[in-house]
């Protein structure tokens, strides 16, 4: 039997041109797609087999043109150049409504002699606006072979795996790009001393710094006179001019237009939409609807969940041998796990309408919205691409950072976007909501929708003060603008969208699961043995919760976490949640559990009729608000900070940002409850 070959194949093209759908499309994967730029901000790789053959495609961030302005367009040059000699060809995806601004790469890409296959994706929407594309006339002008496709639809993915297949890369033998006279002797002298005869890799060993290994090569050619006269930004721009140029003459026959008589949904959409007041209305009521439905669609399955480990708590208390075993599961284990799972309904109903906001086109208009309102913080419209994504996870939206090209602009938004309020704030927001606010409604939205709404908002306005006073201590390196192509309203894909979800839930479940499976028994381990009760005894077992090690230890730093209205459980589970915020959850939900003679009572209806010795309720409307404003300005993700390292490579950033976030929270949290006792 034939050996499977394999091949390596990247996928390229500007931002927001379906590039991740045709991914998913080839690979059967799941990576997530937005449509707006910057969704994919790192390659991401993934393989199919094909007639025995197994290749694997890189997908490389979006990008406009060869030369990068910022870090996720450094990335795709970067691999696009230094690893050529690693892959077999690039497929290149080219949107049908926006035939002009794509071929400028695809022109650039072509000229560096790299093997391409041109695809042509969403036909479909250029149809519908009457945009007719005459696709024989467009292979003809570029000399190369194209492939039409609506990867949404599956159209067209199975003609690329067969021109995979087939090796139906082709290198151009013409270039593109006319070199200016004025430069053509210099780059002669630069081409014949790389030993190459494209005359485009010359051109760019002057108009960027892309290839540095070759520009240390060229010696005192860029020493020379004719070198430091030339200017790179200027050079690209005429570069940029010219293949504008080009490309018209090429798509005046390819593309005809049938008069339009009526409004498109986008352009009617998007006077409402993007309207200066109406397009703010707007946006906050969709907020105040995906909260309110966190709520209300999730109650019914949280009470499931919660009554079903109950049940297990109080089926294995009964049933187990009476012993250590016995406590670490009933006491232990299952709580602890149960505490996380049931706010995997909230979760999952907010990530799906962030979903379903990304692919429809929505988040573009929303960038397009908080540019103006963004500017004065020092940050710029793209900055609310990773604030919108930290609401789910603050690692993945500072990785997107890489879309800002302004140096200052981006260590701006790294710094403030951990003040989002990510999914792993969302169980300690709920159950300490569900204690203190009241099950009522105001105008038919619930009290605790709005709470958490706040919440949201409250982390979103500290984000924009605490860039506001940042701004003043970092340097600026420039001022920058906003250019974006706001993309048609598509629809969204609705059950994609849900296994999207699924799978994201599935990922917290397990990764939040293990660590609560490996605290919780910790927690047991150091609650369920304590110092000697008898003469003779080295350590006693089965002890009181109130005479175990771990109540000594968290009496230990309650004089620290008095002034914030915390008792020492509550400073157990703050010092345990420094690894993720949600374990701050699971760690109360065991430690409500061990001195418990009733397992199947609700968690959460332990915690609300819990006293201190002075009759006062341990969880009073003060402390509740003080432990929300703790977590809402706190920096307890342990992965955020290495993320932020690795973004920022400082570890002064680094540590100033915990630093900042804690002490911010300490103190927030103090004053607040010295208020309302």
């Amino acid at each position: 039997m034939q050996e499977n070959r394999k091949k390596q194949v990247l996928l390229v093209g500007n931002p927001n041109v379906g590039k991740s759908t045709v991914f998913n499309a080839l690979c059967n994967k799941k990576q997530k797609t937005g449509n707006y730029a910057g969704v994919t901000v790192a390659s991401h790789s993934g393989n199919y087999t094909y007639k025995n053959e197994e290749v694997e495609i890189v997908d490389l961030p979006g990008s406009y043109s060869i030369y990068p302005s910022s870090e996720d367009e450094a990335i795709f040059s970067k691999f696009l150049i230094d690893e050529q000699e690693k892959y077999s060809g690039v497929i290149y995806i080219l949107e049908a409504l926006s035939l002009k601004r794509g071929l400028l790469l695809f022109q650039q890409i072509q000229d560096l002699g790299v093997p391409v296959l041109l695809v042509v994706n969403q036909i479909d929407q250029a149809e519908r606006r009457g945009i007719n594309i005459n696709i024989p006339k467009l292979s003809e002008a570029l000399n190369i072979k194209v492939i039409q496709t609506n990867a949404k639809e599956q159209i067209g993915i199975d003609e690329i795996r067969e021109a995979v297949f087939n090796n139906a890369f082709q290198k151009s033998h013409q270039t593109f790009f006319e070199i200016p006279n004025e430069h053509k002797d210099f780059l002669h002298k630069i081409a014949t001393h790389q030993q190459t005869d494209n005359e485009y890799k010359a051109w760019m060993s002057i108009s960027s710094d892309l290839g540095s290994n070759t520009i240390e090569s060229l010696g005192d050619l860029l020493n020379s006179p004719e070198a430091k006269s030339l200017v790179p930004k200027r050079l690209q721009v005429q570069e940029t001019v010219r293949r504008y140029q080009q490309a018209d003459k090429i798509l005046t026959d390819v593309i005809s237009k049938k008069p339009q008589f009526k409004e498109l949904l986008t352009e009617k959409l998007d006077k409402i939409l993007v309207h200066k007041f109406w397009g703010y209305v707007i946006f906050l009521i969709i907020l105040l609807i995906i909260f309110q439905s966190v709520f209300f669609l999730a109650e019914y399955p949280m009470n499931w969940i919660d009554e079903f480990f109950a049940w297990a708590a109080g089926f294995t208390s009964e049933h187990l041998p009476e012993g250590p075993v016995n406590s670490l599961i009933s006491n232990g284990i299952i709580p602890g796990i149960g505490g996380i799972v049931i706010f995997a309904p909230q979760i999952g109903i907010l990530l799906y309408f962030l979903y379903l906001l990304e692919d429809s086109g929505y988040m573009a208009r929303v960038i397009f919205l908080m540019d103006r309102f963004l500017r004065p913080f020092g940050l710029n419209g793209k900055s609310i691409v990773p604030l919108v994504s930290g609401t789910a996870c603050a690692i993945p939206a500072i990785i997107s950072t890489r879309n800002i090209e302004n140096i200052r602009e981006r260590i701006l938004t790294i710094l403030v976007t951990p003040f989002m309020t990510c999914s792993a704030r969302l169980p300690v927001y709920s159950i300490i909501i569900g204690l203190i606010i009241s099950d009522g409604t105001f105008l038919g939205i619930q009290y605790r929708a709005l709470v958490l709404m706040g919440m949201y908002l409250l982390g979103f306005v500290v984000a924009l003060l605490s860039s506001l006073i940042l701004k003043g201590f970092i340097k600026d390196k420039g001022k920058t603008y906003l250019v974006m192509d706001l993309p048609t309203y598509k629809k969204p894909l609705f059950g994609y969208d849900f296994k999207m979800v699924l799978g994201k839930v599935w990922e917290f479940i397990t990764g939040a699961g293990k660590i609560i499976f490996i605290v919780s028994i910790i927690i047991w381990f150091l609650s369920y043995f304590g110092p000697k009760q008898q003469p003779g005894e080295m350590v006693a077992s089965d002890v009181h919760l109130e005479q175990s090690y771990l109540a000594k230890m968290g009496k230990a730093i309650e004089p620290a976490i008095a002034p914030l209205g915390y008792d020492w459980k509550m400073g157990v589970g703050i010092l345990t949640s420094f690894v993720a915020r949600e374990v701050f959850v699971g760690t109360m939900s065991t430690l409500y559990s061990l001195d418990d003679d009733a397992p199947e009572v609700k968690v959460i209806d332990k915690m609300r009729h819990d006293i201190k010795p002075n009759g006062e309720k341990v969880f009073s409307f003060a402390t509740g608000v003080s432990i929300l404003l703790f977590y809402a300005f706190a920096m307890q993700c342990i992965s955020t900070l290495a993320v932020v390292y690795r973004e920022t490579k400082s570890w002064k950033w680094t540590g100033f940002q915990l630093v900042m976030m804690t002490g911010l929270a300490y103190f927030v949290s103090m004053f607040m409850y010295q208020i309302l006792k």
